[in-house]
């Protein structure tokens, strides 16, 4: 039939025809679309005891509509990373229940029992003992076997050569790493820190540093990527008394920098914490850099002498976690800048009643991640950045 992009109405039937559904009598379906660029359906059935969630990419960007044309092979890419992921870190991704390529389309486990990272926090919650720790081991765990050192030379190659997805790397290229450091239509700013925007435009050492993160991130094919790991990107909740934590939306992932990953986390962290600096609510969210790194260490430390070559020792090893150390605070200073001053600012900041101090502090904080990346060794160090008066 050809790629067709489905309303609501078209959902029990699709649902049908691939097999994931039976009684066209007892469904009910609403669209939960909430991101900027893809539709979402929900499917259940009148006793709540069944539920789906079918996502579809459509040919543009969903909310500016066919004036901003995007190819929807981004849904191959989603789809390729879930398969990885559902090896290494299946209790931390939605469970897929099908694919089918021909719509660009996945049906899913529903997470609507769960709630946006962002959300909770946006609400005053905490972070908990277990999110950022999660997020961690699953960077870990994915970055370790999709790299030459946890996968066997040409399923690597195979899977590098499979997973380029040069429509979305090009939007990071310029939105995260260009963009706000020139004069572009798409950035934006609040007139109260129209004075650092202006100054960061100008910087020559902050764009000499950025310039060389977006060639790292360009040119490193370290491993597979989440590809836009943020606090949007996370649920959390609990079932059965148990905490859960489920990261999705995987469709920027593509093999690269490893960092690139931890760095959009703790941007988003780092954001979170000036809202709640902001509003005289901090909790725990000055440990997430932290407990998210120590996570990433050890279980990258614990897989690597089982199938790394010998050659690789130890020593080794320190120099990369280190380098990948330095690397994620750049692209999360990098992240951070643009969503104040770039495209698709945080609601961490918008719906403060005043963003301006927060949003200037953390400006501040991610130029210094920047222009410091090589100096910043510690989680502790980071802190004291974090900490200062600005």
């Amino acid at each position: 039939m050809g790629y067709r992009i489905l309303e609501t109405d078209d959902i029990p039937a699709y649902l049908r025809e691939r097999g994931h559904w039976d009684d066209l009598d007892d469904i009910a379906v609403r669209e939960v679309s909430d991101g900027n660029v893809n539709r979402v359906f929900l499917a259940s059935n009148a006793a709540g005891t069944r539920s789906l969630a079918l996502k579809q990419a459509l040919p543009w960007v969903r909310v500016a509509g066919p004036s901003w044309p995007l190819s929807p092979d981004r849904a191959n890419a989603e789809a390729r990373a879930y398969e990885q992921l559902a090896k290494v870190a299946p209790d931390e991704i939605p469970a897929i229940h099908g694919y089918d390529p021909e719509n660009y389309a996945l049906v899913m486990e529903d997470l609507s029992d769960l709630e946006v990272l962002r959300t909770v926090l946006n609400e005053g919650a905490s972070y908990g003992p277990h999110t950022s720790a999660q997020i961690g081991r699953l960077v870990a765990r994915l970055a370790f076997s999709t790299s030459d050192f946890g996968m066997p030379s040409a399923e690597r190659k195979a899977l590098v050569a499979a997973s380029v997805n040069p429509e979305l790397c090009k939007i990071t290229e310029d939105v995260v790493l260009s963009e706000p450091y020139i004069e572009h239509e798409h950035n934006h700013w609040h007139e109260g820190v129209a004075d650092l925007a202006a100054d960061f435009r100008s910087d020559p050492v902050l764009r000499t540093e950025v310039a060389d993160l977006r060639h790292v991130f360009m040119t490193s094919a370290q491993a597979l990527l989440h590809g836009d790991l943020h606090s949007g990107s996370v649920m959390v909740g609990t079932r059965d008394g148990a905490p859960v934590v489920r990261v999705f939306d995987p469709e920027f992932s593509f093999v690269g920098p490893i960092g690139f990953d931890l760095g959009l986390y703790w941007a988003n962290a780092l954001v979170s914490e000036e809202r709640a600096r902001a509003l005289g609510r901090l909790t725990d969210h000055a440990d997430q850099l932290r407990l998210s790194w120590e996570a990433f260490e050890t279980e990258f430390r614990a897989l690597w002498p089982t199938r790394v070559d010998t050659f690789f020792d130890a020593a080794y090893l320190d120099r990369f976690l280190r380098r990948v150390w330095a690397e994620s605070l750049g692209f999360a200073g990098t992240e951070i800048i643009r969503r104040i001053i770039g495209f698709a600012h945080l609601t961490d900041l918008t719906t403060l009643p005043d963003p301006v101090e927060a949003s200037r502090r953390a400006l501040l904080i991610g130029r210094e991640l920047i222009v410091r990346r090589a100096e910043l060794a510690t989680p502790d160090e980071v802190r004291a950045v974090v900490a200062t008066d600005r």
